[in-house]
């Protein structure tokens, strides 16, 4: 790609994230990593208590990147078919017709995915990892870019069906976006007091502009010496001995995409260690199961990570 081109797309990607911050106060690490998803073709699982603005931050991204999107709130009543689409009988055509369901759109807000049951969630995870759905043997391709954002609250798993180890993998990251500070809370609540700032969020730029950006990333340059790198700091989670189910081969495709994003954020068009390590924690920890010795022991997912990350060398990378 022509320098001036990334340059330019690099220079709509931060006016993005900048679009987004104004919504979402004080966080603009929280929207960097969700468009760092955007751009590696993921999907993101939001785990946070009620109120901190997750719905928010969803539509905003939507809004600003000029995408379509979708809300589906997920209960137990939601069925599987409400996800993919289904078939109705039109006597007037004499024909069978595809009614389409809630992932026919660029970014759709699963919210609480832990509340509807496994076959729904099953069938969004399925859209999710093959990018079409198939209805009464018919294979509909899903638009393009498609981005989920799930969330759930980290409280109050009463009546909920949480996620198995095997579905929280199709997620490249999962994040938090965490309570703001006092000085931001009150930016917040005096510019809410007469409007809601997301009605102001304009699109930045357009469906074309924006998979272009992400053709971009994924032509980021990376050495050989960084693709061992991510796969040695991937299966040392499967050896280390605080865990009990390690990151899988989906783990090290998924940490070197986000590692381009990062790198493409960072106006470079290669990868170095130090995007591989800012992504690592975001990529990995919901994928490590540690043992119960560990959990007894205090020990979390990010200790098991940095003990990992200083126990390998990175390799030489010249700036």
């Amino acid at each position: 790609m022509h320098s001036n081109t990334a340059e330019e797309l690099n220079r709509k990607i931060k006016q993005i994230i900048d679009e987004v911050e104004k919504v979402i106060v004080g966080k603009r690490d929280v929207v960097k990593m969700l468009v760092i998803a955007l751009l590696s073709g993921g999907h993101v699982l939001i785990e946070d208590v009620p109120g901190v603005g997750k719905t928010t931050l969803a539509t905003a991204l939507s809004k600003a990147t000029g995408l379509q999107h979708r809300r589906a709130q997920f209960t137990p009543d939601v069925m599987a078919s409400d996800i993919t689409g289904f078939t109705i009988y039109n006597k007037d055509s004499a024909n069978f017709e595809y009614r389409q369901g809630m992932v026919m759109t660029n970014i759709l807000l699963a919210d609480e995915i832990n509340r509807t049951s496994p076959k729904t969630q099953s069938a969004l995870l399925e859209a999710m990892e093959e990018q079409r759905v198939t209805v009464d043997s018919v294979t509909y391709e899903l638009p393009q870019p498609f981005m989920v954002i799930a969330t759930q609250n980290e409280l109050g798993f009463v009546g909920t069906y949480p996620l198995p180890e095997a579905q929280l993998d199709r997620f490249l990251m999962k994040i938090s976006v965490g309570y703001p500070t006092i000085e931001q809370e009150i930016d917040i609540i005096t510019s809410r007091q007469t409007v809601d700032p997301i009605e102001h969020v304009r699109a930045i730029c357009s469906k074309q502009e924006l998979l272009a950006g992400i053709e971009a990333v994924a032509h980021v340059n990376i050495e050989q010496s960084v693709y061992r790198y991510i796969v040695q700091l991937v299966s040392a989670t499967r050896s280390h001995k605080a865990v009990m189910l390690g990151a899988s081969p989906r783990a090290s495709l998924l940490l070197m995409r986000a590692s381009q994003a990062c790198a493409f954020l960072s106006g470079r068009g290669y990868v170095t260690p130090e995007d591989v390590l800012r992504m690592t924690p975001h990529v990995l920890e919901h994928r490590l199961q540690l043992t119960q010795d560990a959990k007894v022991r205090k020990i979390t997912e990010i200790n098991v990570l940095r003990e990992i990350a200083k126990s390998i060398t990175p390799p030489y990378h010249r700036e």
